[in-house]
């Protein structure tokens, strides 16, 4: 299996190769050259298993070889086994048709650490194989920093440094991400939104000879092995839901579209999924984009959901190339447009993104609305991003036959504020991060500019490299 590049100027890559370098070389994503599928047999045949092992079963195809069997099924058990459920992703049933699938049992309550967790333990593999280290760099709009965190604290062959916007987080988001004490992690609080944290990484990547002199390697979900691992809970829920011998719909909380793109995946690979449905804040871009064709900026307005606080959407550009037939000189053409204008138009207009998805977004007052109401009807807690998924499928889907999957992307002591304001009630954190809220903090204030960062990095980012020492 080999991957190629969004806007076709870099080389393709084998897995492993892929999974080190995470952006391509010309500042594309790597996709694979072909999509892998899944007799209806093969999918009917994971009903019941293990989570690990039906990992294996869904990213095996993807792997090309990189990693016998008998060592991804190692890597994925030590994986899910630091989550607090045995089922690793549950389902919670709200009404006859509704489920919640809950992706946040794992060490840092969010479900970035799925594909996280997983991909830590494939790299330190990929990286102790070579004999090389890495620098790992990566944005967060709040939980993919802390579940990269955790996920490569302590580990002997990486360096991780972690740009989120300052005071755009929740407390215990940045406290996931500043409380480690492990020298090789570094958490950088940036002056500027989330989509300037992600700019400054994509300069990075960008920069070659900074690129090969850190070893950078990226963990955002533009890096594959990231959308591959998370495929994964689409298989586990609608297997158990019936699938293949009847469809699901799934409701996706999303702001970076890496999320809902593995969705996108699932269904390349053959599982019936009926209807995508994209839920977002007020934070509009992807249902406007849905709606009208035109993919246009217009800023960035914080919220209580704010993972969700983009409008830069990475992932979209995976989506666009395969839909738009997989040109690769238009996809250079869009994202110029992007950074030029702030716009532009996708070939085949709203016609072409309604083949694939719905979507619906929710304002502030909706999300308050139906947190406080899920807690009267059916006495289940929920937070802000999952409260937008609620929204989006009261909105984009009908009643019938077809069961309803929200993707539950955060637990509520991620928002414990926010959820005493909505509900009057606090949600407690698991007593295993009783300490978070009291413990030391570590963290870097940062302008937004490469340069400044880069320095810091270069600076700093040898910890791994000394305790290898």
């Amino acid at each position: 299996m080999n991957y190629i590049s969004t806007r076709g100027l870099a080389p393709s890559l084998g897995f492993e190769d892929v999974l080190l370098a995470g952006l391509a070389r010309d500042g594309g994503l790597y996709v694979p050259e072909t999509w892998p599928r899944l007799e209806k047999q093969a999918i009917a045949s994971l009903a019941g298993r293990p989570f690990a092992e039906v990992a294996v079963e869904v990213i095996q195809p993807f792997a090309g070889g990189a990693f016998s069997r008998e060592e991804l099924l190692a890597m994925a058990r030590d994986a899910y086994a630091t989550f607090g459920h045995p089922a690793v992703t549950p389902l919670v049933q709200l009404n006859s048709n509704l489920w919640v699938l809950e992706l946040f049992h794992g060490p840092t309550l969010a479900f970035k650490d799925v594909a996280m967790q997983l991909l830590a333990r494939l790299m330190d593999h990929v990286l102790k194989r070579r004999g090389r280290r890495a620098t790992i760099v990566g944005a967060t709009s709040g939980d993919t920093g802390g579940a990269a965190i955790e996920a490569f604290r302590g580990s002997k062959a990486v360096d991780v440094v972690i740009l989120y916007p300052a005071g755009r987080v929740s407390d215990v988001q940045r406290r996931m991400m500043t409380t480690p004490r492990e020298r090789n992690v570094h958490a950088i609080a940036i002056d500027g939104t989330f989509d300037d944290c992600q700019a400054l990484v994509k300069g990075m990547f960008n920069d070659h000879a900074f690129r090969d002199r850190m070893q950078l390697a990226g963990v955002n979900s533009i890096n594959w092995a990231r959308i591959v691992a998370q495929v994964t809970y689409y298989f586990v829920a609608a297997v158990a839901l019936g699938a293949p011998h009847r469809p699901v719909s799934f409701v996706v909380p999303t702001g970076n579209f890496g999320d809902i793109f593995a969705g996108y995946v699932a269904r390349q690979m053959g599982l019936p999924i009926e209807r995508l449905v994209i839920a977002s804040n007020v934070n509009d871009i992807l249902p406007r984009t849905v709606a009208t064709g035109v993919y246009e900026k217009r800023g960035v307005t914080a919220t209580t959901s704010p993972s969700m606080d983009i409008e830069v959407s990475s992932n979209f550009e995976r989506y666009l190339f395969e839909a738009q037939g997989r040109d690769s000189a238009l996809i250079r053409g869009q994202m110029a447009a992007l950074a030029q204008s702030g716009r532009f138009e996708v070939k085949g207009g709203p016609e072409l993104l309604a083949r694939d998805f719905s979507a619906a977004s929710a304002s502030e007052e909706d999300v308050a609305e139906i947190i406080r109401r899920t807690r009267q009807v059916s006495g289940y807690m929920t937070e802000p991003h999952t409260a937008c998924g609620l929204v989006a499928a009261e909105r984009c889907l009908k009643p019938g036959s077809t069961p309803q999957v929200v993707l539950s992307t955060a637990h509520p002591a991620k928002f414990p504020d926010t959820i005493e304001r909505i509900l009057g009630e606090r949600p407690q954190l698991p007593p295993r991060l009783a300490s978070l809220m009291t413990d030391e903090e570590r963290t870097t204030l940062l302008p937004n500019d490469l340069r400044a960062v880069e320095s810091f990095i270069e600076q700093h980012a040898g910890a791994a490299a000394e305790q290898l020492g």
